[in-house]
């Protein structure tokens, strides 16, 4: 099969099939074998791992992970896909296509039926407007991963590693940085891709922590309180989660549990790093 890192052999594919992209799906296929060689390379992917693949469009990184995987779960929600995914991957005998919204995948259980419950990796193309609750449904689910490396706009790649006091600090970066050490390495034009986006690129690979950087009572009490901080950005942390409605604090907790925290009555979240909403958190669980 003619590989379809290559523009060519894509549009081919493509005209055979007669097949119209999808906007609601957000499909912009790749076209570029050095990005692809690339994303192998950073993902670390060898013949004893199993790698699920989240949208494999028509199959043109599923190829490669083909080639150096030990087993590839592709799943895609276009059913128009499936027909050309059958063709284009037809001379693997390690790869099951899934046609199912993967939000509705349950793979934890994948994992443990096809690698015995131990880590898989993930590598996807993500649609821009699903990125975030993909990457959260996967870490939620506590399913046993060793690596996510995905390609996502830009400016949620650098989203994810940001760091206390810029406004790109976040709910995400901090979801990210509790599960994950995330680390950007590519950046993709527009070019790259069928049809151009047009926004800007990035692989980011998320290293899964083996263990939590930081000591939590009750993960999802701490998620709730990152939530409420940054839903409104421009309140103080006392109004934020006092105001909050489905957090059971009072504004006089918190104002207490800053000061016991030695900070001002009127910092908002974005200040506040991943260890200190932990702490928070913990105090306010009591």
């Amino acid at each position: 099969m003619a590989t379809l890192g290559n523009p060519g052999n894509t549009i081919e594919v493509l005209q055979k099939y007669k097949f119209n992209f999808q906007k609601k799906f957000g499909q912009n296929f790749l076209i570029d074998t050095h990005v692809l060689d690339k994303i192998i390379r950073e993902s670390g992917v060898t013949k004893d791992d199993l790698v699920i693949e989240i949208g494999p469009g028509i199959g043109t990184m599923t190829q490669y992970l083909c080639e150096n995987a030990r087993e590839v779960v592709a799943i895609e929600i276009d059913k128009n896909l499936i027909p050309i995914l059958q063709d284009t991957l037809s001379a693997y005998d390690n790869v099951t296509v899934i046609n199912e919204d993967v939000l509705k995948v349950d793979i934890k259980k994948l994992a443990e039926e096809r690698n015995g419950g131990k880590p898989v990796k993930v590598v996807a193309n993500l649609p821009y407007y699903i990125t975030t609750p993909i990457i959260m449904g996967l870490f939620e689910s506590h399913v046993p991963i060793d690596s996510i490396t995905i390609m996502v706009q830009k400016e949620v790649a650098d989203r994810m590693q940001e760091g206390p006091g810029s406004k790109e600090y976040g709910a995400l970066s901090l979801a990210v940085q509790y599960y994950a050490k995330p680390e950007i390495v590519a950046n993709v034009p527009p070019n790259c891709f069928m049809p151009r986006p047009n926004v800007g690129s990035a692989v980011i690979r998320l290293t899964c922590h083996e263990k939590s950087p930081v000591e939590v009572k009750d993960e999802s009490f701490m998620f709730n309180i990152i939530r409420a901080s940054f839903n409104q950005r421009r309140k103080t942390l006392v109004n934020g989660l006092g105001n909050a409605g489905f957090l059971p604090v009072t504004k006089e907790q918190v104002a207490e549990a800053l000061e016991k925290m030695e900070l001002s009555p009127t910092i908002r979240g974005e200040a506040l790093s991943l260890e200190q909403f932990a702490h928070l958190s913990n105090m306010l669980k009591k």
